[in-house]
Formats: structure tokens, sequence, C-alpha cells
């Protein structure tokens, strides 16, 4: 790294975190620090949303998995993101919206009891938690291997990125997470752009690339349809479905993403901020996960091995950028990990604050104490990442370890989030179907990861079938349990037992808006036309371009 370079990370990392310290300033009522008093335009929540999906893990972890791997993992990027934003921004986030709701875990306890709720709290915190160490190990890899820090320089710089982080996000909430996020995810596309043009010389394009390939037996990364998992037995297809359940799970049940959503300014603005995220993060994620094959297409990287794929985007970015062009690199993934904490940070301290400390803990103090809760929350969930980074560190690569955890709680509580707003699933379904789902969910992860005690066979515990019986078994518990009891024993959402302070900060958010026109909506900007237009560039790129 050069002066130059340090100085153009000091610069626009350094803007953009003063900026959000800025914006801090006056943020004072939970419905500010929340949800950012309802007042979002899409197109910043859009922006948001794209910088918190594609994060440094990403980065570092795709272009990992499609060195190894192929291009596979843009599933998730295309048919699984867009499936997703559709089912949150059309769907489920709307009844929490009406509803006064803040997080999506006080929908489960009117629609399935408390219970339900505080276990989704629960699941959330872990769930996003295990995605921090994630994120800081990927962090470890980019500082050591690309930028060339010592492991204790490495580690300093990510707590020095988490406190700062930390600090502008307890203090100004959703607001400030927001608008800085805009601002970073402008400067990770342009490091995107900048990293895949270098790289697509340096291979020749992509005929110089699929010739290399050709030559080398490895034709076959370019096509998704013909990628059959790590046995070599798997179908594409369930490939491709996993991929699918993942993305629909991120944007549906992740709580970093559907806060934003429920901080829009309006319904329209809800549904054109998810589809404007969607379809920021499939382009770019396409240059991102196009570096992996690249890479194996260029003499000096075909030598490396599988084990060490995680290192394959650092080493890139080190061998091929010339100062200055490093040095914005550099700033897209400082951008990345920083947007991508403060993200998670106010998402889980407000999960924390509300659906755990204020229901059950501290339940009727002044509005300013729950706020300065969630102020000291957003540090403490930061701190929890550091806890997966053992596990982390003996995966083989990172995807590996995120395909690994994902489906134990996430997958059923997808399935409980869509069986309550799109079905008449009873009352008490809601509990027994994220207990047994989340039941087998545990039992293969511990098939997968104990390799010696191995006793389910591979087709019923794998990384990928697990997603489908994970459906199967929440799914069927729900099912089972309704028909057995009836439909809903009571108006689908019943009154929950909040009282005191969670009931006054829902009943002081502004009034619903359908759209921010002064009539209706212009033709032209309907939501539903994009969304079938974004689904129909997804499949085409998976299924036609890509299969």
């Amino acid at each position: 790294m050069s002066t130059l370079d340090w100085l153009i990370v000091f610069v626009l990392n350094g803007t953009v975190i003063a900026y959000g310290i800025y914006l801090a300033r006056g943020t004072e009522t939970s419905s500010e620090w929340f949800l950012g008093g309802r007042a979002l335009p899409w197109w910043a929540v859009g922006l948001s949303m794209f910088a918190t999906n594609v994060d440094n893990a990403d980065i570092v972890g795709v272009t990992g998995s499609t060195f190894k791997e192929g291009l596979h993992i843009i599933s998730v990027y295309a048919v699984g993101s867009v499936a997703g934003a559709i089912l949150a921004a059309f769907f489920v986030v709307p009844k929490m919206y009406r509803a006064g709701f803040f997080t999506n875990a006080e929908y489960l306890e009117a629609r399935f009891g408390p219970s339900t709720r505080v276990l989704s709290a629960l699941i959330q915190l872990q769930y996003r938690s295990s995605m921090l160490g994630l994120i800081l190990w990927s962090a470890h890899l980019l500082l050591t291997e690309m930028v060339g820090l010592s492991l204790v320089q490495a580690w300093s710089l990510i707590v020095v990125l988490v406190i700062l982080a930390g600090f502008y996000t307890a203090y100004g909430g959703l607001r400030s997470v927001v608008w800085t996020d805009a601002a970073q995810g402008i400067v990770m596309m342009i490091a995107a752009l900048v990293i895949f043009v270098t790289i697509w010389q340096a291979a020749g394009g992509w005929s110089g690339m699929t010739a290399e390939l050709e030559r080398t037996g490895r034709s076959d990364m370019t096509h998704i349809g013909r990628y059959a998992g790590d046995t070599g037995t798997t179908p594409p297809w369930l490939v491709v479905f996993a991929w699918t359940i993942i993305g629909s799970g991120y944007w549906t049940v992740n709580h970093t993403q559907t806060m934003r959503l429920m901080g829009s300014r309006s319904l329209w603005d809800m549904k054109m901020a998810a589809l404007f995220g969607v379809a920021l993060s499939l382009p770019i994620m396409l240059v991102s996960s196009s570096l992996g094959i690249f890479a194996r297409a260029l003499p000096d990287f075909q030598a490396i091995p599988d084990a060490a794929a995680d290192t394959v985007y650092p080493l890139l970015a080190n061998a091929f950028l010339a100062p200055g062009w490093k040095g914005i690199v550099v700033a897209g993934v400082v951008a990345a990990i920083v947007s991508t904490f403060d993200s998670m940070g106010s998402a889980l301290s407000a999960i924390f604050t509300r659906d755990v400390y204020a229901r059950f803990l501290v339940r009727d103090r002044e509005d300013h104490h729950y706020v300065l809760v969630g102020r000291f929350a957003t540090v403490g969930v930061l701190a929890l990442g550091f806890l997966y980074l053992p596990f982390i560190a003996n995966q083989e690569n990172m995807i590996k370890a995120f395909t690994t955890l994902i489906s134990v709680f996430a997958t059923p509580l997808l399935i409980t989030y869509l069986a309550g707003v799109l079905t008449p699933a009873h009352r008490r379904s809601g509990l027994i179907g994220l207990v047994v789902g989340a039941s087998y969910g545990i039992i293969a992860l511990v098939d997968r990861v104990a390799y010696d005690m191995v006793w389910l066979p591979s087709w019923f515990t794998s990384r990928w079938t697990s997603f489908a019986w994970s459906i199967l078994f929440t799914g069927s518990a729900i099912a089972v349990t309704t028909l057995l009891l009836g439909g809903p024993s009571q108006d689908e959402l019943a009154e929950t037992k909040d009282s005191g302070w969670l009931l006054r900060s829902r009943e002081e958010l502004p009034a619903i808006r359908e759209h921010p026109f002064a009539n209706r909506v212009p033709p032209w900007l309907n939501p539903i036309p994009w969304a079938v237009l974004c689904f129909a560039g997804a499949a085409y790129v998976v299924f036609i371009a890509f299969w």
C-alpha cells in the first residue's frame, strides 16, 4: 500500500464515518432511533439494503467459492434475492408496517404468541451474529493478504472499525445507518468495477478466460447446471433451490433488511426500495463472482489449493492493482465492513431492546431509557461476532461455513413467517413448527460438523439437501397442528401483551402513507411490473445465460 492508497482509504471512509457521526446529532426518540421516524425515501433505503447485502464476507467468500466450485453461487443473488425481496416488501413486511410493529419478532407474537416472539429474537441474534463472525474473518484475510498488515495490526484496525461503526450507530440509530450506507454503497460499486476491469484485462476478457478453462478441463465452472455439489451427485436444481431459500430467508427473516423496509416513508417506497436493492446487488455480485473463475485462468493462480480459496480476492488485488486503484478497492472493502457492522448493530440491538429487554425484563420505563439501552446493546451485539471465529477458522471456506449454519434456524423461521402471513395456520402451530424445524437443523448440523461420528445418510443432512428437509419438517409440523386444532383460534393478529413503552412507542409512529405522491402512483412507477421485470432478469441469468 502506497501513501496515495492510504490517503484515498482515509479520505473516503473517514468522510463517510464523520458524516454518520454528524447525522447522529439530534436523534432522541425511539421512533427516530429504531425506524428513522418512518421518513426514509426509497432510493436511500435501497442503497442501504445493497450496501448491507454485499458485505466484505461476500466479496472474499464469493470469490473463493467461484474459484473452487464455479458460478452456481450467483443463484442466491439472482433468483434467491429477487424472490426474497418480493416476499418481504410485497407480503410479509407490509403486515408488520400497518400494525405498527418495530421488529419482525413483534409480529410473531401477535400471530403465534409470546414464546414464538422470544424464540425468533434469539434465533436472529444467533443467525446474524454468526454472520458478523464471517465478516470479521474476511476482514482479517483482506487486511493481512491484500493490505499486508500483521496479525496484530489487522485485528487492531478491525476493532477500531467496530468501535467507530458502533459509535455513530449507537447514537444515530437507523437514520445514520441508512444515509451512511447509501454513501458506502457508492464507494463499493466503484471499487467493484475497478478490480473487475483490471482482472478482466489481465485474463484476456471473457473469451480468454473461457479458452483457458477449456484447456485446463474446467469449462464446467461457468455453468450453473453442471455443478453437482460436494460429492458430484447433487442435482443442480437442488443447489439452485437451496440458494433460493437462503436468499429468500435473508431478505425476509433478517431484521437488518426488514428494519430498513419498516423505516420507509410509505408502502410504495418500501416496495421500490427492495427492488432497487436487489437490482443493484445482482450486477455487482456477478462482477465479484466472476473474479474467482477469472483467477482460474491466470497462470500464477492456478496452483492455489482449494483450501486457500478464500485468499484469492486479496491476492488478486495485491498482484494486479496499481497504486491509487488499490486504494479505491481497499476503501470499498472498508466501506463494506463498516456498512455491515452498523447495519447489524442497529438491527440486533433493536431486537434485543424491544423483544427481550422491554418485553420480558424491564417493561415500563421512559422512552429515553430504552433508546439508551439500544445504544449500549449495539456495542454488545457487535462483540458477539468474535465468538464464532474459532468455528469459522476450522471450516474449509467461508461460504461452506455460512451454508452450514444458515439451515439450522433461519430456514424454519422463514417458513414460520410465510405460514403466518400467507396461510390460516393455527396460533399454536408457529412455535411447534419452529421447534421441530430447528431440532432437525441442529441434528443435521451435528452430523455435518462432527466428521468422526457421522451416523445419518448424506441425502438427509448434507448442506444442500438440508434446506428441503428443513422446509418439510417445519411446514409439516405447522400443517399437522393446524389440521388437528383447526384454523386460527382467534383473529389472525391478536393483541400482544405489550404494555407501557412498547405500546406507547407504536402509538406515536407517524400515520401510514400508501405512497408519497400528491394524487396516485404514476403507471410507470407501479412496483408490480418492476418486480416482474426483476424476477425475469434474475431467472434469465440463472437458467439461460449461465446454465
